[in-house]
């Protein structure tokens, strides 16, 4: 089974070896647990959500059979708005459907930077497409990284720029996610 995972840097392995990524500590993960996947990495650091809308055709060739959506970093961090970000998400899962590839959100939580409404709507966006479209959902990807440092801080697992996890945090996300994702590709046909 193939499943691709559709993302940004934080798919990519931004600024880490590439075993480091999320994609090969994942994969290495699903090994572990005797799972017959192979996870392709279609992380484009910079990448908005559009940007992924714009390269979805290309990425579901015919020997995929699953899609992890992890998009959204860039658009909160451009400050765009939540409707274009829940338009372009909708567009890839309508793309994805429609070549019979089963999708696996991941959400994000975001700062309060563009206001507390901004902060609501934008992470209201996944839990939304994910209901409407039927679809697992992984609310926050750095859910891991939270869990880890309880009530301090997640610096301690992030690259100096406070943005991309290091690889140690990126082991931390894995162990966190991995369960969600071996699911999704146990209902994966």
């Amino acid at each position: 089974m193939t499943i691709v995972a559709l993302g940004d840097s934080l798919t990519a392995g931004y600024g880490l070896d590439t075993a480091e990524g999320f994609v090969p500590q994942m994969q290495a993960w699903l090994d572990a647990q005797g799972a017959d996947v192979e996870l392709i990495n279609a992380g484009v650091s910079g990448d908005t959500s559009g940007n992924g809308l714009a390269r979805t055709d290309w990425t579901l060739t015919p020997d995929v059979d699953g899609m992890i959506v992890a998009l959204g970093g860039n658009d909160y961090l451009r400050g765009l708005p939540p409707e274009l970000l829940e338009t372009n998400l909708g567009q890839i899962v309508d793309k994805a459907q429609a070549q019979d590839v089963q999708v696996m959100l991941i959400g994000l939580s975001v700062g309060g930077n563009y206001g507390a409404d901004y902060k609501s709507d934008f992470e209201a966006v996944f839990a939304r497409i994910a209901e409407v479209s039927n679809l697992p959902l992984y609310a926050d990807w750095f859910a891991g990284l939270q869990a880890a440092a309880g009530d301090g801080s997640i610096a301690p697992y992030m690259q100096d720029d406070g943005i991309h996890p290091n690889a140690e945090g990126v082991r931390l996300i894995v162990a966190a996610l991995g369960p969600t994702v071996l699911e999704f590709a146990q209902t994966v046909e």
